[in-house]
């Protein structure tokens, strides 16, 4: 097992990271900004290294700098987290080649499931359907109509190396299309130097369903259930679930075996997260997430596996002990992604934190950084906590769910813990009735 794990990484997934690392014994360095200097896991850790000013481009997406402090501290491994270099298939490579382990999927299972074209072909030969669309990137505006015409309007443009939503737009009709694949290109040449763009069906009430598995990097997998993350604002999650009120159990045994038997045939290493569009009985794959998920917690809760805890096992060459057998998924977990905006206009708020009271009892998990005192920079992703509840059965995780949000107490900055308040009052919230359209076409948000 490792010594010592670099956390590359910051806010609440930081300091779970460093909270799996304590409890196997682990001695943790946390890298951070100037901007971080306070942050929670920077306070904890064994040892801290600073990498940079505030801006990600200096600090926690400056590869070098995150090596250089890992040779300073002697680290056996380097946890990414989430986001930043997470998916960064150059910077694993980097990693490995300095004799560090990188505690996440091989570089060559994360370049091609970063490639989403590529993905959709490699799974497509794995036997999961995808959504209807162009067989590649679209080179010119001819041929993107031709398809669009041969799929049918609506269509959505999506950026070949997207993600986040950035680089995604609908085209409504033949003369819209233009325009939006500009916008598209656009778009995912600033955000990721490629403007490459392909064409999907845009489908008009799919469920988001995604499945958590993990996998031993000899053709083991196992899966936890799957999480209903269709309540989004601008492709970004706002609710999470486990299980879906989608699925019966029979579709979710199918979907569960069919993810396992297809990523085992890729022999995947670590945690990953397998996402369809589901409509009328279908799943369509639209991507995978070669890292564990900002939603992790509620497959931890219905399953009662330490997901980061298994990722750090396998990395260090340990076997996956867990079979399918072992799995148990018991209960009803449900996720609020509270963000640093304003609860209306969604306008970023960040500053000093006045006030903090998380709440708690039986069931209620707070994953936050945040502590009455701390600032919350405005440099970064607007996420600042995550209020996840869990219960026997869904209506009874809806009620606590209700409760824990009353308690939450974040003074000084605006943040969306009202939003979540009225969005567990919405009778089709209640009953489960929702798909990825439902916040911006029933709500207008």
């Amino acid at each position: 097992m490792f010594e010592k794990v670099l956390i590359a990484n910051r806010g609440e997934i930081a300091l779970r990271i460093h909270r799996a690392c304590r409890e196997m014994g682990i001695q943790t360095v946390a890298v951070h900004s100037t901007a971080d200097s306070d942050a929670m896991h920077v306070r904890l850790a064994d040892e801290t290294v600073c990498i940079g000013p505030p801006a990600s481009r200096d600090s926690y997406l400056n590869g070098q700098a995150i090596l250089s402090a890992a040779t300073i501290a002697g680290v056996d491994a380097i946890h990414p987290g989430v986001g930043f270099l997470s998916e960064n298939a150059a910077f694993a490579e980097m990693v490995e080649e300095h004799g560090y382990v990188f505690i996440g999927p091989t570089p060559d299972h994360i370049r091609l499931m970063g490639d989403k074209i590529a993905a959709k072909e490699a799974v497509r030969e794995l036997g999961l359907s995808v959504v209807p669309g162009s067989d590649g990137p679209v080179d010119n505006d001819d041929d993107a109509r031709r398809i669009a015409e041969e799929i049918g309007y609506p269509v959505l443009v999506k950026a070949a190396s997207g993600g986040g939503g950035k680089g995604m737009k609908v085209a409504d009709t033949a003369e819209t299309l233009p325009a939006v694949l500009a916008h598209c290109r656009g778009e995912a040449l600033a955000s990721f130097g490629d403007d490459a763009v392909y064409i999907e069906k845009f489908l008009a009430q799919p469920r988001h369903i995604e499945v958590q598995i993990l996998g031993d990097g000899f053709g083991k997998v196992i899966h936890f259930g799957e999480r209903d993350c269709s309540i989004q604002r601008r492709h970004q999650k706002v609710i999470e679930e486990a299980p879906s009120p989608a699925l019966d159990q029979k579709t979710r045994a199918a979907i569960g075996a069919r993810v396992t038997e297809a990523v085992g045939r890729l022999k995947y290493r670590g945690a990953g997260t397998v996402e369809f569009l589901f409509e009328d009985g279908d799943f369509h794959f639209i991507e995978m997430n070669t890292r564990i998920q900002v939603e992790h917690p509620v497959s931890e809760m219905i399953s009662g596996v330490d997901l980061i805890r298994e990722q750090i096992r396998i990395s260090a060459g340990e076997p996956l002990l867990l079979e399918q057998s072992d799995i148990s998924l018991s209960g009803h977990a449900i996720e609020c992604r509270v963000v640093a905006e304003h609860p209306e206009t969604f306008a970023p708020s960040p500053g000093r934190i006045t006030d903090y009271h998380a709440p708690g009892g039986l069931g209620v998990r707070v994953d936050s950084a945040l502590y009455s005192g701390y600032t919350v920079p405005p440099h970064y992703d607007s996420l600042v906590s995550k209020l996840i509840v869990h219960a026997d059965t869904r209506d009874e995780c809806v009620m606590r769910l209700r409760r824990a949000l009353d308690e939450y107490v974040i003074g000084g900055i605006e943040t969306t813990i009202p939003l979540h308040q009225r969005l567990v009052l919405e009778q089709d919230f209640l009953d489960g009735d929702y798909d990825i359209h439902w916040l911006e076409t029933k709500l207008g948000l």
